[in-house]
């Protein structure tokens, strides 16, 4: 699958990088799984409900998530969020 990171996504990438860089290696694996196979256990992926109920998250950390929007049908996963769960949903 092809990842596609939004403009907004790409500087919350930066700034969330520079605040965590302990899980820069974390955060490239979990890139790699999702762009393998996006339904791989260890994503922990799921849909989300109310606002968001167009997007999917996967787990970064217990406490860190990825929000992204998962079309299958163009094989393309868009990246929209990243941060705690405060943070993201």
């Amino acid at each position: 699958m092809k990842l596609l990171k939004t403009e907004r996504y790409g500087a919350k990438e930066r700034k969330f990088l520079r605040k965590h860089p302990e899980l820069i290696d974390k955060y490239g694996a979990v890139l790699r799984k999702l762009s393998v196979d996006p339904f791989d256990r260890s994503l922990k992926l799921h849909s989300l409900k109310g606002n968001l109920s167009e997007f999917y998250a996967v787990s970064l950390t217990y406490e860190y998530k990825i929000v992204l929007f998962l079309k299958i049908v163009d094989g393309e996963i868009v990246l929209f969020n990243i941060g705690t769960h405060d943070e993201v949903y």
